[in-house]
C-alpha cells in the first residue's frame, strides 16, 4: 500500500489512537475505523516524547508490526511519528507508509536535519507539525530541510502552539501562522489536528469545522476504542463512533463559487474592500507622518519615547469608540498595539539617528 497526499481528494481524514498500546487495541480500533469508510490514513504513536519521565513513552519498535499489520488487514495506509534517524530507519523497514515529524522535534533544527539526512533516497510521504513555539521560521526551516532531500509529497500539520496564557485550548491555534504557511507553501496540503489544539473531546467538532472553513485540506483526529483508559492524552481522544458522528455533521464548503449572481455580488463587495483598504493605508501613512514629527520634537526637547499615561488613555478611549462602532475589543486592542509598536520603532530611529 502506498499513500500520496497529492492523489487524495480533500478533506483527508487521518484517525487512530494517540499511542499503540497493545496489539488488540490497535487492531480493534482499526477495525472500527474501517466501518466508517472515510478514513484515508491510520495514525498511531510508537515513540512518545513526554514532557516528564515516568509517563507512558510508547510501546517501542515492536508496535510497528502491530500498526502495519492492522493497516494491511483493513486496507488503510499507516503513519507514525519519528524523532530521530533510528526511528526513520525502523519505520521504513517495517513498512510504514507515511512519517510525521512532531512538534517537539520541529522546534530543533539539528533533529530535523538528522531526520532529513535519513530520509534521503526514500520515496516516502512526510508530514511536518508546527513547532511547539509560535515561531514561523522554525516551521518554514523544517519544511525546507525535508524538501531539500528530494521528497516531494510533503504535508503540514497545524496542531497549535504552547502558551502560558490561560485559554480553553490546550494549544493556542494562532490561525494566522498556518495561514501564512499556506501562502508560503501553496502547493503543500495542510492538515489540522483538533485533538492537540483542543485538548478535550468537546472542542474537536468546532475546531474541525473552523479548519475546514479556512480551506485546510484535512483533519488528524485521535481515536481510541476506550479513550477514558488510554495510556496517553486520554482527554482528547474519542471513540470511532463519536468520530463518525462528527464527520457526518461537518460541512465541507466549496472554495470556488459557480453561481454567476453570487460571483457578481462578491466581486462588487471585494472592489469596495479594495477601495477602503487604500483609504486605510493612506490614513495610516498620514498618522505615521505625524508620529515622525512627534519624534523630532521629542529629540529636540530630550523627551522619552514612551509616554505611559498617553498610551493608556489612547487604549481606553479608542476601545470605547470601538464598542460604539460594534468592533471587537480584542481586535481593536491588537490593532492599536501594532500601531503603537511601529510608532515606538519610528521614534527610536529618530532619537538615535
Amino acid at each position: 500500500m502506498t499513500f500520496k497526499f497529492k492523489q487524495h481528494k480533500k478533506p483527508i481524514i487521518i484517525a487512530g489512537p494517540c499511542s499503540v498500546e497493545n496489539e488488540a487495541q490497535v487492531f480493534q480500533t482499526t477495525k472500527q475505523l474501517k466501518t466508517i469508510g472515510k478514513i484515508d490514513l491510520l495514525r498511531a504513536g510508537i515513540w512518545k516524547p513526554r514532557t516528564r519521565p515516568g509517563n507512558f513513552e510508547g510501546i517501542g519498535k515492536k508496535g510497528l508490526k502491530w500498526l502495519v499489520d492492522a493497516g494491511k488487514e483493513f486496507g488503510i495506509p499507516v503513519t507514525t511519528e519519528v524523532a530521530n534517524a533510528k526511528h526513520v530507519e525502523l519505520a521504513l523497514k517495517s513498512g510504514i507508509n507515511v512519517l510525521w515529524i512532531g512538534a517537539r522535534t520541529t522546534v530543533n533544527p539539528f533533529s530535523v536535519q538528522e531526520i532529513a539526512d535519513a530520509l534521503k533516497g526514500n520515496n516516502v510521504s512526510v508530514m511536518i507539525k508546527n513547532p511547539i513555539t509560535p515561531d514561523l521560521q522554525l516551521w518554514v526551516g523544517a519544511v525546507e530541510r525535508v524538501l531539500e532531500t528530494g521528497i516531494t509529497d510533503v504535508a503540514l500539520i497545524h496542531r497549535g502552539f504552547s502558551s502560558f496564557e490561560k485559554s480553553k485550548y490546550r494549544n493556542d491555534p494562532k490561525w494566522g501562522i498556518p495561514i501564512e504557511m499556506m501562502r508560503l507553501f501553496s502547493n503543500l496540503p495542510i492538515i489540522c489536528d483538533p485533538s492537540h489544539i483542543g485538548g478535550q473531546r468537546d472542542l474537536i467538532q468546532s475546531i474541525s469545522q473552523k479548519a475546514l472553513d479556512m480551506n485546510m485540506d484535512g483533519l488528524m483526529i485521535e481515536t481510541h476504542i476506550d479513550p477514558d483508559n488510554a495510556l496517553s492524552d486520554a482527554n482528547q481522544q474519542i471513540t470511532p463512533k463519536t468520530l463518525t458522528e462528527i464527520l457526518n455533521i461537518l460541512v465541507v464548503r466549496e472554495q470556488t463559487p459557480s453561481n454567476p449572481e453570487f460571483i457578481s455580488i462578491l466581486e462588487n463587495l471585494r472592489a469596495q474592500i479594495d477601495d477602503i483598504d487604500y483609504q486605510l493605508l493612506d490614513v495610516l501613512a498620514k498618522r505615521f507622518d505625524i508620529i515622525h514629527q512627534i519624534g523630532q520634537n521629542k529629540k529636540e526637547n530630550n523627551i522619552t519615547i514612551l509616554q505611559s499615561d498617553r498610551w493608556f488613555e489612547i487604549l481606553k478611549s479608542r476601545k470605547k469608540i470601538a464598542k460604539e462602532l460594534e468592533l471587537s475589543d480584542e481586535f481593536v486592542g491588537d490593532l492599536l498595539k501594532l500601531i503603537h509598536k511601529e510608532s515606538v520603532r519610528l521614534q527610536t530611529k529618530i532619537l538615535n539617528n
